[in-house]
């Protein structure tokens, strides 16, 4: 069962992401993600503001959405948005708010970009591969 950054002590926990064959910038990523407690971010309200901005928000996600995702091995979560995102628009066009549309699409690159880095942490650190 792969191990949660709540019950690897964080010194540990810090090696292996030092010892992770990603850039230095998302080994940076991953140990603000590891010193907010995980991927649920219980001590989020602990860190600095830089460090929560630069966890909270991923603009290549937000902009490049599903296929950010797909080239991030995220292929799960990938789907599941994409199929949620046109089922959610292809019913506001049967109920005549197809204008909101547009709004869905903003929506889920939204969801995209807030989701991006704590589900690469899941998948890459905790070896866990999401759905949602």
């Amino acid at each position: 069962m792969p191990t949660t950054a709540e019950t690897v002590p964080r010194a540990i926990q810090e090696d292996r992401i030092d010892r992770l064959n990603v850039s230095d910038t998302w080994k940076k990523r991953f140990k603000v993600i590891a010193k907010a407690g995980g991927t649920k971010l219980p001590d989020f309200r602990s860190l600095r503001s830089g460090e929560r901005r630069g966890i909270n928000f991923n603009w290549l996600a937000f902009l490049l959405g599903p296929f950010y995702f797909l080239a991030k091995g995220l292929w799960r979560q990938a789907v599941v948005y994409v199929l949620l995102a046109i089922a959610l628009a292809t019913l506001l066009e049967l109920v005549g708010l197809g204008q909101l549309g547009r709004a869905v699409g903003y929506g889920f690159a939204a969801i995209y970009a807030v989701r991006a880095n704590v589900s690469y942490y899941a998948n890459v650190v905790q070896g866990q591969a999401p759905w949602l």
